[in-house]
């Protein structure tokens, strides 16, 4: 395999928008939205760089409602809308941006607003993987070696930073009990009846987990007992287990993210629970969380819907934020920078104060879960929020040829089992190490025929507010 040495310049010479639709096994609630289905985005991107090497690239990311903007007034469509819109700007955007390296083409693309780096978000992905498969390196090799063109940021000696980065090559699968979620089989109406753990009883016994993301929904008293249910199947585990807490912007202040704290060390159910929480991600919505100061948690608290923009972390550590989530869908550049801010401010304090968490939006198998999972592995972070394949049947809706490609190039990471293809975890762990391969972490290909273009915004549809950094 070839490697690249220092920055690679390169023009987008075309971009090429599709989606396809996304259903789900089972509904999974999240804030003020129950999901049963949404369209994935798939951007396939193609570039020339300054020697005249071209090649192609691609990545996805699923059009999730009710994230990236939370406004009740705004339906599922109005959000697909948005990001579209936020998609189709970028496209025309990155196609007058001339010739620049990776790092430049973020720099002068980079947006504030969730909706409006969506596309910046997507196409820096696909365009990455392109320059990867120019360069014939993988990912790993593009950040560490700066083809990127990173450079030196706030003070910071980024591209020293990045060369010190060491990828695992495994990980531990965080998963997620959404707020509608059965934890026992009573709770169960109807069952799905395909076969795979519908309850968090069979989740735990099938794949071993010992991370696991709790969601909150903002009422402290059912908050308490649905925590508590949770607890009486956790703590059967027998060995350590460890959780994070999401309040998914549910609470106006910090009073009542306060008071559920409180409640929930006052109650001796929650006892075990309340010591294996890890952090606690975003209680306050992002109007507020950044407008007053974070204390009386002993737990750290981090950013994750208020990480809307570059300065975001900064922004939330002066008021005592410990951490911040890394999505692919906020930016890959933006968790290198990040993940750097972390090691400078640890270094500056002496000690680990400052850290990062990996967290899902539904990610689906193939290029969006395995670009996912190549930037968290890259960062050192060593469990993952996980749920696209508990909330999706794997690959079952997507055509044999593509499943059999990415089964048999990413054998680690992929199991045939109850008639398709879908991510296979052991003792709670995902088998990374094929991610290592030439291109942004694939070397297996979507079906495109199996797509269609991506539809423009509806005529009047809403749009966002939103701007350059």
């Amino acid at each position: 395999m070839g490697r690249a040495v220092g920055a690679v310049k390169f023009r987008i010479t075309d971009i090429e928008l599709l989606e396809r639709d996304v259903r789900l096994r089972m509904p999974f609630r999240f804030g003020v939205v129950t999901l049963t289905g949404a369209p994935q985005a798939f951007a396939r991107v193609r570039i020339r760089c300054a020697d005249g090497r071209e090649a192609g690239g691609a990545a996805a990311e699923l059009l999730a409602p009710k994230w990236f903007d939370k406004n009740p007034a705004l339906t599922n469509e109005d959000n697909y809308d948005q990001l579209r819109a936020s998609l189709a700007a970028a496209r025309a955007d990155y196609l007058a941006a001339g010739e620049q390296t990776a790092w430049g083409h973020f720099l002068q693309q980079r947006r504030t607003g969730l909706v409006a780096g969506y596309g910046p978000a997507l196409i820096d992905r696909a365009a990455l993987d392109a320059l990867c498969r120019a360069l014939g390196v993988s990912f790993y090799e593009a950040v560490r070696r700066n083809a990127i063109g990173a450079e030196p940021f706030e003070g910071i000696d980024l591209p020293a930073v990045n060369a010190a980065l060491a990828p695992e090559t495994r990980i531990a699968a965080r998963h997620t009990v959404g707020l509608v979620d059965p934890i026992v089989a009573a709770d169960l109406r109807e069952r799905v009846g395909d076969g795979l753990p519908e309850t968090l009883e069979e989740v735990v016994a099938r794949y071993g987990h010992r991370y696991f993301k709790l969601k909150v929904a903002g009422d402290v008293g059912a908050d308490v007992e649905r925590l508590s249910a949770i607890a009486a199947v956790l703590d059967r585990i027998p060995d350590p287990y460890h959780v994070s807490l999401d309040g998914n912007e549910q609470y106006d202040d910090l009073g009542g993210a306060l008071e559920l704290w409180r409640r929930m060390n006052a109650d001796r159910r929650l006892a075990r629970l309340v010591a294996s929480i890890l952090f606690i991600e975003q209680p306050v919505k992002r109007d507020r969380a950044l407008a007053q100061p974070v204390a009386g948690i002993e737990k750290p608290v981090i950013i994750d819907e208020s990480d809307d923009a570059l300065e975001a972390f900064p922004r939330a550590r002066a008021l005592g934020y410990r951490g911040v989530s890394s999505k692919t869908c906020k930016g890959l550049y933006k968790s290198l920078v990040n993940r750097a801010r972390c090691a400078a401010w640890n270094a500056a304090e002496g000690a680990e104060r400052y850290f990062m968490s990996g967290e899902d939006l539904t990610i689906q198998p193939g290029l969006a879960l395995q670009q996912d999972l190549a930037l968290v592995a890259l960062l050192g972070i060593t469990h993952v929020e996980r749920n696209g394949h508990h909330y999706v049947n794997g690959m079952a809706d997507l055509a044999a040829v593509e499943q059999g490609a990415f089964l048999a190039a990413h054998g680690d990471l992929y199991e045939r089992s109850h008639g398709a293809v879908r991510v296979k975890i052991r003792d709670g762990r995902l088998a990374i190490g094929s991610l290592g391969c030439a291109g942004y972490a694939s070397a297996a290909s979507p079906d495109w025929t199996s797509m269609r273009a991506m539809p423009l915004a509806r005529e009047g549809s809403v749009r966002w507010q939103g701007g350059r950094d």
